[in-house]
């Protein structure tokens, strides 16, 4: 009962906080003159991702290192398949290739990355360092490119900011910020704890329910951001959400997470095993990421861009492609349906 009592508080202060804070915060940014293009790059962007930092902080700050890293790869394949799966099948979408190609490439990229550091285990300080540059370094390109030259991506991002329309005094913005604050911390401390006795009383991993339960309750906000975008007719505002947020995801909360509580995805259970083995060569090292993970997130970029980038619409069927795709990978990783090599 009490556990079920955190993970539930959890997901309400989440998603309570990260909306008080990204309207507080867009509201003051307002009043001293930002941009809307700016804050579409950066505070809906950092302020949509924040319940996943603070989540994954959380966990490593307890030593709870398969909810973190679980929550980052179950809140990117969460956006894609889920939130805009769910949005697609309420009603199909039109999208802009255009608006999306850069933001989308660069995802990409940065998936491939991440590949990389979980292949050679280097989630150190020196990685951490490296993340954040490299997302300092694309949000200040992407800002000058965009107000040079007007771009469609520019477009897109000023429309992320749009939709938080609200003009409120600064009062309310600075409570609301400080509100919000408080909910991510305290509702990121409950469904950490309330995800590590799920995991004790499931008899799984933690990093399984990090994939499922912590990513679902951390992405929340972009699944009701998302879900009102395209109700609005503005689909593309909701692609370039979550690819924002899932950039935001790797190189951010990673980052930030190696920055303070560097981490190995090896099993220190696994005897003999030395560190250095590369962490997803299985049977020599047992990893916390299966290779289940790795196909669901790449899986869900393959599909996403065959989606978006043919015919110009997301259909429902395609929105229910992607929620069955979901659906089957965290039914893989409860091992209620068999797995290929994890």
């Amino acid at each position: 009962m009490m556990m079920s009592l955190l993970i539930l508080g959890g997901f309400v202060l989440l998603f309570a906080g990260g909306e008080s804070l990204v309207r507080g915060s867009v509201g003051i940014a307002r009043k001293v003159g930002m941009s809307e293009l700016v804050i579409g790059l950066t505070l809906v962007g950092f302020g949509t991702s924040l319940p996943e930092l603070v989540t994954s902080l959380q966990a490593l700050s307890e030593g709870a290192v398969g909810l973190s890293i679980g929550n980052v790869i179950g809140s990117n394949v969460a956006n894609i398949m889920l939130v805009i799966g769910a949005a697609a099948f309420v009603a199909a979408i039109t999208t802009a290739p255009k608006a999306l190609a850069r933001d989308g490439a660069f995802m990409v990229a940065v998936t491939a990355l991440f590949a990389l550091i979980v292949w050679i285990d280097g989630f150190n300080r020196i990685t951490g360092i490296a993340f954040t540059s490299l997302l300092v370094v694309y949000l200040v390109a992407s800002i000058v490119l965009d107000r040079r030259n007007n771009s469609a991506a520019g477009e897109m991002h000023q429309g992320e900011a749009e939709e938080f329309e609200h003009d409120d005094p600064v009062l309310v913005s600075i409570l609301l910020t400080l509100g919000g604050i408080a909910g991510v911390i305290f509702g990121a401390r409950f469904l950490v704890e309330g995800g590590s006795d799920a995991a004790r009383l499931l008899g799984v991993s933690e990093t399984v329910i990090g994939v499922s339960i912590v990513a679902i309750g951390t992405s929340l906000p972009e699944l009701v951001t998302s879900v009102m975008a395209a109700r609005k007719g503005k689909a593309d505002v909701a692609l370039g959400n979550v690819l924002g947020s899932n950039v935001f995801n790797i190189l951010g909360i990673l980052g930030v997470s190696a920055i303070v509580f560097p981490f190995s995805l090896i099993e220190t259970s696994a005897e003999g095993v030395p560190l250095e083995v590369a962490a997803m060569q299985f049977g020599q090292a047992a990893s916390m990421v299966t290779w289940t993970d790795m196909g669901a997130i790449f899986l869900s970029l393959v599909l996403l861009f065959i989606f978006a980038f043919t015919g110009r619409r997301l259909a429902r069927w395609e929105g229910g492609v992607l929620l069955t795709a979901y659906f089957l990978y965290i039914g893989m990783r409860f091992d209620l349906i068999p797995t290929f090599g994890g």
